[in-house]
């Protein structure tokens, strides 16, 4: 038996899903169904385990749709990065921001392909009032009253002005080094070569040219003019490095993602955009510095987008689902240099956020919980924008991380046809429901015209391999100490919550049932 002292485990507060409540996709007032858990905090290894079993988070609340029950089944899907080719639609999202960055060009044209989440709170579609008590009884308070207080000094604040500069001034203050120590990401990450050493870079600009490297990349496109075929062997040959990303990709070649995002803009270029992941769980610095104006940002959008009243986007609705985080900060010396953990990455243009996407980064992938921006800003199709930036930045943490290569897109809805756009992503996998493997979507999508329920693993003999087969190791937390599940319902003899604990261990499977502990009061 352990103690108290001794944990560092997930902690999880299980509840038993029985009710049916408004689903944000089809707006059935009682067509959505899932099994919920309060997660007082977890490894990424076990949120890894979870979401590969169909389980996903909103702030704290881990929830798992009813599959076979629910309005409208919700699929987990993953895009595979290091395969991945931008389609059409996709290169033309990412020329408009290239045109617009250059030149100022805005283009209005066709945003079918935009994103449309529903809110945080009917994506959850869950007991909403239970996730606000657990809220007021766990300790979202600290963060949210954080947020508060700036609010309330912003408003004794006379100018806007005033206020970006100072706190563009205390970003752009942070050392580098430090924070790179303290496994805090420098101000800028992108997909780009390596700064020299002490020398803080702005990654989400393309890389530096030497006079001396634009004449090789002169030289070079001579040489793959004369002689294409010996191009590369030429180059190599005398010990010269190839650019990372050159400014012209061969003409029988498509250009890379990283090319297309980083293509070089002119020196008189009308806007500058940089993209800076911060540490959102615990806090960091920089997250707190711009906490206010990214907050302001998601109430634009929710009141824009989302079509919410003024009053209805709170600090405590922004803090609860965006910003709150069950996942622990772990910086292993083999993984990413910002850790693993869950990050805000903001899109700021000219010195303001106009975009954050809200990241877990995780073992074996980034996953994508939530996009909010300002409306001001749509002709710039940010959703899918940010998507594309996202997978370039799983590309990159894998160069150092192996094992991190896939992209987790949250949920696919084939039934919600303003959802299906996540299946654009490819080469892309749903998640099969009942055995827990991955299979490729081609292979799934004429199932799902069929059904909006359906088992993708073809083989009638296959099962879930990792379900729940000795119940009685499940690890459980009561009274502060830890003890496997079949000692403590000795202890306690009491059959009806035996039901609850099963459904829990059949739902995250036998190998998180017996890591994680199962808070019983």
């Amino acid at each position: 038996m352990a103690s108290w002292a001794a944990l560092s485990s997930s902690i999880v507060e299980y509840f038993q899903g029985e009710d049916f409540y408004r689903c944000g996709y089809c707006k059935n007032e009682s067509g959505s169904r899932s099994n919920g858990m309060w997660a007082h905090t977890m490894t990424v290894q076990d949120y890894q385990d979870l979401i590969d079993r169909g389980w996903r988070r909103s702030g704290k609340y881990v929830y798992k749709p009813v599959m076979n029950q629910t309005c409208c089944p919700q699929y987990t899907i993953r895009c595979r990065p290091l395969q991945f080719q931008p389609s059409k639609s996709h290169k033309k999202v990412l020329k408009k921001m290239l045109k617009f960055l250059a030149k100022g060009e805005i283009s209005r044209g066709n945003c079918e392909d935009e994103p449309m989440e529903p809110t945080m709170e009917d994506a959850v579609a869950g007991d909403v009032a239970l996730i606000n008590k657990l809220d007021i009884q766990c300790d979202l308070k600290t963060l949210s009253d954080d947020l508060k207080e700036s609010l309330k000094s912003e408003e004794r604040k006379k100018g806007k002005s005033a206020k970006k500069a100072e706190s563009h001034d205390l970003i752009q203050s942070q050392n580098i080094e430090a924070k790179l120590g303290s496994g805090e990401p420098s101000h800028s990450i992108g997909v780009l070569t390596v700064p020299k050493p002490g020398k803080g870079a702005d990654l989400s600009k393309p890389p530096c040219r030497k006079a001396k490297e634009i004449r090789k990349e002169r030289k070079r496109l001579k040489l793959m003019q004369q002689n294409p075929a010996g191009e590369l062997q030429g180059f190599q040959s005398r010990g010269e490095a190839l650019s990372l990303f050159p400014p012209k990709a061969r003409s029988n070649q498509p250009k890379s993602l990283e090319d297309l995002i980083f293509e070089s803009l002119p020196e008189n270029a009308s806007h500058k955009l940089e993209v800076r992941v911060v540490r959102s769980s615990p806090p960091s610095s920089q997250f707190k510095a711009t906490m206010l104006e990214s907050f302001q940002v998601y109430k634009r959008y929710q009141m824009v987008i989302h079509k919410q009243p003024p009053d209805k986007p709170t600090v405590s609705q922004f803090t609860r689902f965006l910003c709150s985080s069950p996942l622990e900060a772990e910086n292993p010396p083999n993984g990413p240099a910002c850790g693993y953990g869950s990050f805000h990455q903001q899109y700021w243009l000219d010195g303001k956020i106009i975009a954050v996407g809200v990241i877990d980064i995780l073992p074996y992938c980034v996953s994508s919980v939530y996009l909010y921006y300002d409306p001001d800003y749509s002709f710039l199709s940010l959703g899918v924008y940010s998507a594309l930036r996202e997978i370039a930045f799983t590309r990159q943490l894998h160069e150092k991380t192996s094992q991190l290569s896939y992209y987790y897109m949250g949920f696919y809805i084939h039934s919600c046809p303003k959802m299906k756009y996540k299946g654009h992503y490819r080469p892309s996998d749903l998640l099969c429901p009942e055995t827990y493997v991955w299979v490729p979507i081609e292979q799934c999508l004429p199932s799902l015209e069929n059904s909006k329920y359906c088992r993708f693993n073809q083989d009638p003999e296959a099962v879930d391999e990792g379900r729940s087969k000795e119940p009685d190791r499940l690890q459980v937390f009561h009274k502060k100490a830890i003890l496997p599940y079949g000692v403590y319902k000795k202890q306690r003899r009491d059959p009806s919550e035996e039901a609850s604990v099963l459904q829990y261990a059949s739902l995250v499977g036998q190998t998180c049932a017996e890591r994680m502990l199962l808070f019983r009061s």
